[in-house]
């Protein structure tokens, strides 16, 4: 599967090299704002095409698929382009900054008939597909709770006073589109669209969010999530049930998951990992292109629209806008 890259950073060279591991994947172009960045990129992975100008790469015939991972606020834009050319898109979480563009992004998957799917690793790794198949055991299910916080490496650039892209409203980012997805994903794949959402936050003064906190009703069940980029946290993640609770080792990145069962005895449901965590989201993506399908089943457009809606409703309560909402 030819592959074209937009997004020159860590997290895509992450990408590539757990893409790699498929044994479907060539990287064969690469996306980046100058040129002799994108060429120093390249060559790290046997020099694919470069491109300074997105157009001509998506016109390309010499790719299938797009993998984005620009700023959030780019996300709909070049994913649409890419669709618009025919190009299967694997795009970076969030997907899109806010509801009106993840319809938009669904209304060109359909209409280009492309695979549209959001890159959520964690729900497609081994230890959260057995929570799924496991729930069960734990009785009716009454709480579900995640908590992602991690101090993040640039806030103390924006304590001396700079603004890097992690605390910039231009780029749609703050702790609840970099952090707080990673909770609430998996939630609405296990649980669905929760009944009501309370939110709280700490905005920072560049307009993002540092942290926040959420609380969420389902019909016989409730859901508390907790973000921070500002904080850290070592709770692991849990969903108790009347009969027992799965406690997941890392929301965001699950390698360990045990039943805690009321009688005191522990059922270790963990599955072996042989793989680099972003392998699997590569995997599904690449087996949905081959076998037709053009959405996941687990990444799927249901799946990440409700979650770009409860972020949508987080932020009006506690009051942080976009510009991209704007447009």
């Amino acid at each position: 599967m030819r592959f074209g890259i937009i997004g020159t950073n860590w997290i895509t060279e992450r990408f590539i090299q757990s893409a790699m591991e498929t044994e479907q994947f060539a990287l064969t172009a690469l996306y980046s704002r100058t040129e002799e960045k994108g060429k120093a990129f390249a060559a790290k992975f046997n020099d694919p095409k470069v491109y300074t100008d997105l157009e001509q790469m998506v016109a390309s015939d010499q790719l299938d698929a797009v993998y984005i991972a620009s700023p959030n606020s780019f996300h709909a834009e070049q994913a649409i382009l890419c669709m618009n050319h025919g190009k299967h898109v694997l795009c970076e979480k969030p997907m899109a900054s806010n509801v009106s563009e993840m319809q938009r992004m669904i209304e060109a998957a359909r209409s280009n008939n492309v695979v549209l799917m959001e890159a959520m690793k964690s729900t497609l790794m081994p230890n959260l597909r057995v929570i799924k198949d496991n729930l069960y055991k734990i009785g009716r299910v009454r709480r579900y709770f995640a908590s992602y916080c991690q101090y993040s490496s640039r806030y103390d650039a924006f304590k001396q006073g700079t603004v890097l892209n992690a605390f910039n409203p231009i780029y749609s980012n703050g702790s609840l589109m970099d952090l707080g997805t990673y909770c609430i994903y998996p939630m609405v794949t296990l649980f669905g669209k929760p009944d009501s959402i309370q939110a709280v936050g700490v905005q920072l003064s560049s307009g993002v969010d540092g942290e926040g906190s959420m609380v969420l009703k389902y019909k016989d069940m409730d859901a508390v999530i907790m973000y921070s980029k500002i904080a850290d946290s070592y709770l692991p993640a849990e969903i108790q049930g009347e009969n027992g609770t799965l406690v997941i080792d890392k929301i965001n990145q699950p390698y360990s998951v045990k039943i805690h069962y009321r009688d005191g005895t522990i059922e270790n449901l963990t599955q072996p990992q042989y793989q680099e965590s972003m392998y699997y989201e590569a995997e599904e993506f690449i087996e949905l292109i081959q076998t037709g399908c053009r959405e996941s089943s687990i990444n799927s457009w249901s799946n990440s629209l409700m979650a770009v809606e409860i972020m949508d409703e987080a932020r009006r309560q506690i009051g942080l806008t976009f510009p991209a909402d704007l447009t």
